[in-house]
C-alpha cells in the first residue's frame, strides 16, 4: 500500500538533525533514492515510512499527511485566491469608475449641463455598490465557514 509522506517534514527533521540523504538511508535501511524520492514528495510504500519512522524515533503516522487536513488547508487556500482575485476586480471597476465618472463630467461641461450625465452615473454607481456588496459577501462567508471550522 502506498502512502502520502509529509515530505517537508521529513526533510525538515533530516536538515534539523545535520543528517545527509545518505545518512538518513543508512539508519532506515532504505536505499538513497527512495529517500530521494520521498523528499521530492513522490509515493511511498508503508515499509518505507515504517524505516524512516524508526531512523526518527516517531510513529509512522507522524510521517503522513492527513488527507482531511490537506483537503482543509486546499479548500482554505482556493478560498482565499477567488476572494483576491474578487477583490482586485473591485479595484478595477473602482478605478474604472473613478476614471468614467471625470469623463462624465468633462461631457457636463462641455454641453453646458452638469445634469446630462446623472442617470448612467447613477447606475453604474448602483453596479459598483454591487461589487462592492459582493466582495463583502464573500469575505463574511469564508470568514463564517472558518469560525465553524468547515473549511
Amino acid at each position: 500500500m502506498q502512502f502520502r509522506a509529509d515530505a517537508e517534514k521529513i526533510k525538515r527533521w533530516r536538515e534539523e538533525r545535520h543528517w545527509s540523504q545518505e545518512h538518513l538511508a543508512e539508519l532506515a535501511g532504505i536505499g538513497l533514492r527512495t529517500v530521494q524520492r520521498i523528499e521530492k514528495g513522490e509515493q511511498a510504500s508503508g515499509e518505507s515510512i515504517k524505516a524512516l519512522a524508526a531512523a526518527f524515533n516517531v510513529d509512522a503516522m507522524t510521517l503522513t499527511v492527513d488527507a482531511k487536513s490537506e483537503a482543509a488547508e486546499a479548500a482554505v487556500r482556493t478560498h482565499a485566491e477567488g476572494l483576491a482575485a474578487l477583490k482586485l476586480s473591485f479595484w478595477i471597476h473602482l478605478g474604472s469608475w473613478g476614471l468614467g465618472m471625470l469623463i462624465f463630467l468633462a461631457i457636463g461641461v462641455t454641453q453646458q449641463n452638469l445634469f446630462v450625465m446623472v442617470v448612467p452615473a447613477m447606475w453604474w454607481t448602483v453596479g459598483l455598490a454591487g461589487h462592492a456588496l459582493a466582495v463583502l459577501i464573500v469575505a463574511l462567508a469564508g470568514h463564517y465557514e472558518r469560525q465553524r471550522g468547515r473549511v
